[in-house]
């Protein structure tokens, strides 16, 4: 049952992004483009998924021993500090975003809708992944 609804939640995020425009490249492109032809609907999306969000989100940071509806534990992060790392990580991932139009969870509804170029970026994707976990040894 719990993989069912993962498939059935997942389902409907994928459907959630299509319509939103957020697997539409050239929409993030032009969201992202504040002194050309910036469209700020995807702001919209973003406050839409942060209303949802936010209480769920509110329960479990507060909550002691934080855990899902099936019972079973959320490991929150505990490391709260800003470093080089983090400035750097957010930087890579912005700057790739920027240049690509594509944020990491619409990459793969990309491939559904028959943009198989956006495999480019996912194997650009998984090798940033992997070369993280080599430096940081995770």
């Amino acid at each position: 049952m719990k993989n069912f609804l993962a498939f059935v939640f997942g389902s409907l995020f994928s459907v959630g992004l299509m319509f939103s425009g957020m697997s539409n490249p050239q929409k993030v492109i032009d969201f992202l483009d504040i002194f050309g032809n910036w469209d700020a609907s995807l702001a919209f999306v973003m406050m839409g998924a942060i209303a949802v969000a936010f209480i769920p989100f509110q329960k479990a940071v507060h909550s002691s021993a934080p855990t899902t509806v099936f019972n079973e534990q959320i490991d929150l992060p505990s490391n709260n500090k800003i470093d080089s790392k983090l400035i750097i990580g957010a930087l890579i991932f912005g700057a790739g975003w920027g240049i690509a139009g594509i944020c990491p969870a619409p990459s793969f509804t990309l491939i559904s809708l028959g943009h198989y170029q956006v495999l480019y970026f996912i194997g650009a994707m998984l090798a940033g992944v992997l070369i993280h976990r080599k430096w940081s040894g995770a």
